[in-house]
């Protein structure tokens, strides 16, 4: 999977969004919000093929956290992403 071009992470205070850019930049229902962990997992697989052990393994490295838990919030991400039309295959 990757990250479909044309959107930019954004950090607005303490919040972090994700928008599209360029002409689809008027659609605000293209408008994903996210916290600091998923601000931390966009910055890493931006530009970059991952699937779910990917993000999992991103999770455990940076947060003291056990594997299951890392797993089911990797998933639930992807999840996140793919409601969002935010990744291709």
């Amino acid at each position: 999977m990757k990250l479909k071009k044309g959107f930019r992470l954004h950090n607005l205070g303490s919040e972090y969004i994700v928008v599209a850019e360029g002409d689809s930049a008027v659609d605000y229902s293209s408008i994903l919000s996210l916290n600091e962990s998923g601000a931390y997992i966009w910055k890493n697989i931006e530009n970059t093929d991952f699937d779910a052990d990917t993000i999992t393994s991103l999770l455990l490295k940076e947060y003291e956290v056990d594997e299951k838990t890392a797993s089911a919030d990797a998933f639930s991400f992807v999840e996140s992403l793919l409601e969002a039309d935010l990744i291709t295959e």
